[in-house]
């Protein structure tokens, strides 16, 4: 049965996530050499991806024909997965045009992940972070929902495996890659 509610856009009246201070400690930090399989069969270290690498960290993109976790648009900032991957798909030139690697992560596991890979039609890989290995070593900011523990959205803009950048809270999901786009355009690797 298909969905009530389309995984393509927003609704008007989502609640805005608000600066908790859970990303403040990132900024600086040396990434963990925590290995994570990929939608396109690598295994992916990010510590050891050379250069500037973008990691947009979501919560779980909604399925076709699934159901949405109770409540799931009254928690701020949960909704809105999908819009936000396929604008970085939709940039995804234009980020690489400017030096960086692309990567989305998600406590989904992998072949959950394929699935909307192939969907969306990413030309980037998805990470799963299942065990949430990667998101411990970090301290990233989680939260809990139906029984699923799940990454607040943010985006790792990562410089030779240290953090440069961190977008935190992400809101509205389908401009950050737009946002990440500006902050490169505007922060050159000379």
């Amino acid at each position: 049965m298909p969905r009530a509610d389309d995984l393509h856009s927003l609704p008007p009246d989502l609640p805005v996530p608000t600066d908790d201070g859970a990303a403040d400690h990132l900024p600086g930090m040396v990434l963990p050499p925590v290995s994570l399989p990929a939608t396109d069969g690598r295994t992916v270290t990010l510590a050891a991806s050379p250069g500037r690498v973008v990691v947009y960290a979501y919560p779980r993109t909604g399925e076709p024909d699934g159901t949405t976790p109770a409540g799931w648009d009254a928690i701020p900032g949960a909704r809105g997965c999908t819009p936000q991957s396929c604008a970085f798909r939709d940039h995804f030139r234009d980020l690489t045009d400017h030096g960086a690697s692309v990567f989305g992560l998600s406590t989904q596991d992998t072949a959950y992940q394929r699935e909307a890979a192939d969907r969306l039609h990413l030309p980037f890989p998805l990470l799963s972070d299942a065990d949430l290995a990667f998101a411990a070593a970090l301290r990233l900011p989680t939260f809990e929902t139906s029984g699923m523990a799940l990454l607040k959205r943010l985006t790792l803009i990562v410089r030779d495996g240290r953090v440069e950048h961190v977008f935190y809270p992400v809101f509205p999901p389908d401009r950050n890659a737009a946002d990440v786009l500006a902050w490169l355009a505007a922060h050159p690797i000379a």
